[in-house]
């Protein structure tokens, strides 16, 4: 179940807690792609909250989110990336992006293996995806206040292996949000402290939310796939498409 992208822009950008948790994902994310010189960067589900630093040196921008969560325009100043998608069929060139996050997109969704499937097709050889998901372990996942309290939080060893189902090979994982789901004033003051003690302490167990880094692997390890025919019909962003047909 998808939540409503205006509840996640409510939370995300008009709420304290919500600010520390961008932030301390956001952080996560750039310090392991610091360097996207000349890269198409792209986001798929509610990602614009960690898009932001790569906004200055990416070739391009995408923020991809699906049509049952909605869509709205970003960034608020300047030429607008952001785009409404089916789950399972993005408008994007085979190949074309070369660095892709997940946040609110994986967990929320009804058919991941899709949203995989997609994924892996998009990315070029040497691409790497970054899934951001709630951990299993962690208090996040049991407060409906924050939209890491939806859909199905995972451990690092159910989304390693998903990940390998559909042709990735995990190469690190990480987790960050150790400051607890509270509006309090008192642990928005100690959150940054909690984030850096937690981070020295444990890299999977005790923080809300886990980021999984995983190389597109080429060529792909024999297995089933999808039926590749729907999307190679769809309008790619990137490709060269009829004016009438422009995204």
């Amino acid at each position: 179940m998808h939540l409503d992208v205006t509840e996640l822009r409510a939370f995300y950008y008009r709420t304290g807690l919500g600010r520390a948790a961008q932030r301390a994902v956001r952080d996560r994310v750039a310090a392991r792609w610091g360097d996207v010189k000349g890269m198409t960067v792209a986001g798929y589900g509610f990602a614009v909250p960690l898009l932001r630093p790569f906004l200055r040196d990416a070739r391009r921008v995408l923020a991809l989110m699906p049509a049952p969560q909605g869509v709205m325009p970003w960034p608020t100043a300047g030429r607008n990336v952001s785009a409404l998608v089916e789950e399972h069929w993005w408008p994007v060139e085979t190949g074309h992006v070369d660095r892709l996050v997940m946040m609110h997109g994986l967990e929320t969704s009804d058919a991941p293996g899709a949203v995989l499937e997609e994924a892996y097709r998009v990315l070029g050889p040497g691409g790497r995806l970054m899934v951001v998901v709630p951990n299993r372990a962690g208090i996040w996942s049991r407060h409906e206040g924050t939209p890491f309290g939806w859909g199905r939080p995972y451990t690092v060893g159910q989304l390693e292996a998903q990940l390998r189902r559909h042709g990735f090979l995990p190469e690190g994982h990480w987790a960050t949000l150790f400051q607890p789901p509270s509006q309090r004033r008192f642990w928005r003051k100690v959150g940054p402290l909690m984030e850096r003690i937690g981070g020295r302490v444990s890299n999977r167990v005790a923080g809300g939310v886990l980021l999984v880094e995983a190389a597109k692997q080429v060529p792909r390890p024999a297995r089933g796939g999808s039926p590749e025919s729907a999307r190679a019909a769809a309008p790619a962003i990137g490709a060269a498409q009829p004016a009438a047909r422009a995204f």
